[in-house]
């Protein structure tokens, strides 16, 4: 069967897929901390483009595979919420938490979203129950009035009860997104946070999502998979027609 067939089922399944990555984008419009991700492609055809005459192959080629896709690290919008633990990050850092049940495996993820809580057993955890990690480990918040600096140093009524641990990441480093606004280094090797990075007490980061970037690229997706839909019906049709006309004289 033509090589152009194959190239279609790949890139219309490359589309299916970056489909859900920009409609996945859209529902974290309002998602705390979240950061949009972005679908890269890489040519199907590439080493064979050249060789490529029939015309509907050159047309499609340029749609490719999915070759991964790559979190977005640009910095949210930040907004005053009046609550003690509610913080954000100014600057390139992340927030680092020990994901519940990776006890034991030095499981460590990272988030910008810093809608915090103390738990029952006094520990600062996420919104998703999971322990908030200082530099010796997790933080005991012990009761009374909380106060965090900008060095991410944590008091309660006036005595130190621990210190963020903030890391960052180089430009162009790996990240994976693992759900609830977590991600995971991936090869990225960890970094100390840019000079004049602070975490701002009482505030909350937004989603960077642009809705209307979001919007567009999801209808472009959309007419791409629509016009390789198209391209499979019409070398599905040359097939049979082959098949029909061709094969009995075989």
């Amino acid at each position: 069967m033509d090589s152009g067939y194959y190239a279609a089922c790949a890139g219309l399944k490359a589309r299916t897929q970056a489909l859900e990555m920009v409609a996945n984008n859209l529902a974290n419009l309002n998602t705390t901390g979240y950061r949009a991700q972005d679908a890269s492609f890489r040519s199907l055809l590439a080493g064979n483009a050249a060789n490529s005459v029939n015309p509907l192959n050159r047309a499609i080629n340029d749609f490719g595979v999915l070759s991964g896709s790559r979190v977005d690290l640009k910095a949210g919008n930040l907004e005053s919420t009046g609550n003690a633990l509610d913080l954000a990050i100014e600057g390139n850092g992340f927030f680092a938490v020990q994901a519940r049940g990776t006890q034991g495996r030095g499981e460590v993820y990272y988030t910008r979203n810093g809608n915090f809580r103390v738990s029952s057993a006094g520990q600062l955890i996420t919104s998703e129950g999971d322990p908030v990690l200082g530099e010796q480990g997790p933080i005991s918040v012990p009761s009374g009035q909380v106060a965090i600096g900008a060095d991410g140093t944590l008091s309660v009524d006036g005595a130190v009860a621990g210190k963020l641990r903030l890391a960052a990441f180089a430009p162009g480093a790996s990240l994976i997104a693992v759900g609830h606004s977590y991600y995971a280094a991936g090869e990225s090797a960890l970094s100390a946070p840019e000079p004049g990075t602070a975490v701002r007490q009482g505030m909350l980061e937004s989603s960077n999502v642009n809705a209307v970037a979001a919007s567009i690229s999801l209808i472009a997706v959309q007419r791409q998979a629509e016009m390789l839909q198209r391209a499979l019906s019409t070398f599905y049709s040359e097939f049979n027609h082959i098949a029909a006309t061709d094969l009995p004289r075989v």
